[in-house]
């Protein structure tokens, strides 16, 4: 991620808003959709890939329909700051494939998770792994009863 943000033109950032819709699109129609020709329109998404700004592309798959239920965020509070304690807990929880997020924050904790389980059993196993962890002091698990809102990435324009 870049330090500071790259100077975009209108034209960037209504490739960034195409792409970020729908990031399956051929590059002739994402050009026809922002008004270029297909090879400037390239290289720009080139420029933007290659700036950071452009992180990567994937599939928006659903959880449920793959077998997971329970959506669940917790709020974990470590007995220390140390740097040393803060980098082995991140390595630790970002190696689980169920921790879908990973946030170091200040003002309640130190770290907020966002995993995913098949059952509630599998969310109390995941909860007990992380009660149990090294040098954790607290943790605080709410579970998500719907989502009202779910949209990736973040405005453009």
């Amino acid at each position: 991620m870049p330090a500071r943000p790259p100077s975009l033109d209108r034209t960037d950032r209504r490739i960034l808003a195409e792409l970020q819709a729908d990031g399956r699109m051929t590059n002739v129609e994402l050009a026809r959709r922002v008004g270029l020709s297909a090879p400037p329109c390239l290289r720009r998404v080139r420029r933007l890939e290659q700036e950071g700004v452009i992180r990567g592309y994937h599939a928006d798959l659903d959880g449920a329909a793959l077998g997971w239920q329970v959506t669940f965020f917790a709020l974990v509070g470590l007995e220390t700051q140390k740097q040393s304690v803060l980098d082995a807990f991140e390595a630790m929880v970002a190696a689980w494939p169920e921790a879908r997020e990973v946030h170091m924050i200040r003002g309640g904790g130190d770290f907020l998770l966002r995993l995913v389980a098949r059952d509630t059993a599998h969310e109390n196993e995941l909860t007990e792994r992380l009660t149990s962890a090294p040098h954790v002091m607290k943790v605080t698990t709410l579970q998500t009863i719907r989502t009202a809102k779910d949209v990736p990435g973040v405005p453009v324009e």
